[in-house]
């Protein structure tokens, strides 16, 4: 990110208020995250109608909103209130760098996607609207991270926002006088910290520039497996949550062929995973995995790999990828004879699916694509 001329929050109380095409979910998910931000970082904030508020998040189509920004599943933009104000603001008006004292800020979700992807953008970009603006991949346990593995904000987001409105720090405090405050403050806040610990190198925007052309929509089939290989060729060194998803991405970029390249590449990324006790990324390549055991008909495999990543998923409330586990989960136990206990648990997945997922026909897609899964091994016996 650009390098800031001072300390940047807001100071005084914060107002939050919904605009535009409001998805039935938004309120609840919106409510919940404001009570955490209230109990777990001690902040002033609250939701109101008054279109004076200090953080309008605005709803608006998908396809409205990537005519803007096509990179950008939802963003967080300063000194505006409206989509109209935002459209038509001067380049000076949306700079962050000059933004110290925080006041008025927009942040734009779409309206028309799953209920979890409005709940991350929430999460997310108000996160980002209080505190820290950029993303870095090298915190794995935080949702300041382009990998987009974490979905809500985690303990160590919270130390992060409560130090960014310790009263220690205020707004406009240069680069060195926050650094000299950091120390007490941390050593206040996470006392449990104080221990010596390893410098993580950073991450280059090389690095970056990659894995957004593996995951991006523009690029080749081949382009965007290119990409993921000089990810993963820059990221060899770190061994670390930046090599596992490297090593995920390209996994999930090969296809189910011949050569078994996925299923290495997930296998390498869950090493690398656990060998940092990362659960919840573990769980993302275990299911890579029980997929492609599903198509292999190893249904011991399946359930194995299903039984240890369901209980992180639902600890991360990913409704997506607890729907998924849940769906391969029952496919390979009707395939085991575990016929009643296949169709609660589809039963069940399908409540989760409809919050992680757009639509009911993308529910019924996963369903039958797992179930194509599971038929190729019938296809290919002798």
């Amino acid at each position: 990110g650009d390098e800031l001329p001072g300390f940047s929050r807001f100071s005084g109380p914060m107002t939050v208020r919904l605009a535009g095409a409001v998805p039935p979910t938004a309120p609840r998910d919106l409510a919940a995250l404001l009570g955490r931000l209230r109990r777990e970082v001690g902040l002033p904030i609250a939701q109101t109608a008054d279109p004076n508020a200090a953080i309008t998040i605005e709803f608006l189509p998908r396809r409205q909103l990537q005519a803007r920004a096509p990179d950008a599943a939802c963003f967080v933009a300063p000194r505006v209130s409206s989509w109209a104000e935002y459209r038509h603001a001067k380049r000076s008006t949306l700079d962050w760098t000059s933004f110290q004292d925080r006041d008025r800020v927009a942040i734009f979700i779409p309206s028309d996607v799953a209920p979890q992807e409005i709940r991350d953008c929430l999460h997310e970009e108000l996160a980002q609207a209080l505190g820290p603006l950029n993303d870095l991949f090298r915190l794995p346990d935080s949702i300041f991270n382009d990998d987009n593995i974490q979905s809500v904000l985690t303990g160590f987001d919270m130390l992060i926002l409560r130090t960014t409105y310790a009263p220690d720090l205020q707004p406009g405090m240069t680069k060195d006088m926050v650094a000299a405050a950091l120390p007490n403050l941390l050593a206040r806040l996470n006392p449990a910290g104080e221990h010596p610990g390893t410098v993580t190198p950073q991450t280059p925007r090389a690095f970056g520039a990659a894995i957004a052309r593996a995951l991006g929509p523009r690029a080749s089939n081949a382009g965007r497996r290119a990409a993921a290989e000089q990810a993963l060729a820059m990221a060899q060194g770190w061994q670390d949550g930046r090599t596992g998803f490297a090593w995920l991405t390209l996994g999930r970029l090969s296809g189910h062929g011949p050569d078994d390249a996925p299923r290495r590449a997930f296998q390498n990324a869950v090493a690398i995973f656990r060998s940092r006790g990362l659960a919840l990324h573990t769980a993302h390549a275990d299911m890579q995995l029980a997929a492609l055991a599903l198509a292999d008909g190893r249904w011991g495999d399946v359930l194995a790999l299903t039984d240890e990543a369901i209980a992180p998923a639902t600890a991360a409330q990913n409704a997506a990828l607890m729907a998924g586990l849940m769906m391969l989960r029952s496919e390979a136990m009707a395939r085991t004879g575990q016929t009643q206990a296949a169709a609660s648990l589809r039963l069940d997945s399908l409540g989760w699916a409809r919050y992680g997922m757009a639509s009911d026909a993308e529910v019924r897609r996963r369903l039958s694509m797992i179930a194509a899964l599971a038929a190729e091994t019938e296809k290919t016996a002798p």
